[in-house]
């Protein structure tokens, strides 16, 4: 399937960092987040340009874009979508002015946020909470976490925020991972070949996003040793974010607007109409990438999740102080004070009738 694609096994966090901070110094040889070779009349006021992904927690621009949902709430602003399948060349698309807004993970945007000085990026809304879950063969002899000595896990992404959870939980456990020590494995690789690996008895387990941690229960036989949504206070925590480049923000706020009224509609309209939600998802779906999720695997996978636009913002600093922690945020304890930028989004909820985000 080709629907939820990550970086190869091997490529490292820190390098995508470091690259995403050459990026940014190199924008700010002529303007603030711009190359050389671009200016600051390419940002136009007519022109909105949106990164995202093909993913289930990706639903609400999925569906918007696809459908033309958010081009009638944009009126004369023409949308130019463009298609990602990871977090850290999106945000080198936000920082390089080829995207203005982007749906992202919290680690991309917290990592694009630092690396920026907290410069270069505001989150706006939410997207998703929960979708993500720790699964494990079912003859893995895994019974109890006082058993994952000497076991092979995977993740999609080194870094990435399901690696992150991963490391996280066992740290916590008190199991150190090979590179550091320990007796666990971690082998970063894309979500497709996670589901082959598993197949073939290569890792005991992996903790992964929807929709592939169901298609491993289905296809992999593999069973859901932990829910991630039990590790938070009520089930909830970030794992899908719309972030904007600060000076479009800034400079195009009414433009912000029109599409935050699109997204919390498309945001409402998905939680009333559950069916016809995932059924319009997967027509988008088709369009994007040719391809279709199962109607027993997608429906598995959207009840372990919740389409909304609230940012969560205290797993967003959770999900930070973990990375520091391992080692993923450089030595300096990361200060998010400024990274959030609501008020737009307030004020949509409050002419929808809506509570605003505390």
């Amino acid at each position: 399937m080709s629907f939820m694609v990550y970086n190869k096994a091997g490529i490292k966090f820190g390098i995508a960092s470091v690259i995403i901070g050459i990026v940014i110094v190199l924008s700010f040889t002529s303007h603030p987040f711009m190359t050389q070779s671009q200016s600051v009349s390419e940002t136009k006021s007519d022109v909105l340009r949106i990164g995202y992904f093909p993913n289930i927690n990706h639903a609400q621009a999925v569906i918007g874009i696809g459908n033309g949902d958010f081009q009638n709430a944009l009126g004369s602003v023409k949308i130019e979508s463009q298609v990602f399948n990871a977090g850290p060349a999106t945000i080198e698309a936000l920082f390089a002015n080829r995207i203005d807004v982007a749906y992202v993970g919290p680690n991309p945007a917290i990592n694009g946020y630092l690396k920026s000085d907290g410069q270069g990026l505001k989150i706006i809304a939410g997207a998703s909470s929960g979708g993500a879950v720790f699964v494990i063969r079912n003859d893995s002899g895994i019974v109890t976490m006082h058993d994952f000595a000497g076991k092979k896990f995977a993740s999609p992404q080194l870094g990435n925020t399901q690696d992150v959870a991963l490391r996280s939980y066992l740290l916590k456990n008190g199991y150190k991972t090979s590179e550091n020590g320990g007796n666990v494995t971690i082998l970063p690789a894309a979500s497709a070949d996670i589901v082959t690996m598993m197949s073939k008895k290569d890792i005991d387990g992996a903790w992964v996003p929807e929709p592939w941690g169901t298609i491993l229960t289905k296809q992999a036989n593999g069973k859901v040793f932990l829910d991630e949504r039990d590790l938070w206070p009520n089930g909830k925590f970030a794992t899908a974010l719309i972030v904007a480049r600060t000076d479009y923000l800034q400079s195009h706020p009414d433009v912000i607007q029109k599409l935050l009224e699109a997204h919390v509609k498309e945001t409402v309209w998905i939680n009333n109409n559950k069916d016809a939600s995932i059924k319009e998802f997967n027509v988008q779906l088709q369009a994007l990438t040719g391809k279709t999720i199962p109607d027993n695997i997608i429906s598995e996978a959207f009840s372990r999740m919740d389409i909304t636009y609230d940012p969560i913002k205290s797993s967003v600093s959770k999900s930070a102080d973990d990375a520091f922690d391992l080692g993923f945020l450089g030595n300096k304890n990361p200060d998010l004070s400024n990274i959030f930028d609501l008020s737009i989004l307030d004020k949509v909820l409050q002419e929808q009738n809506l509570p605003v985000i505390p």
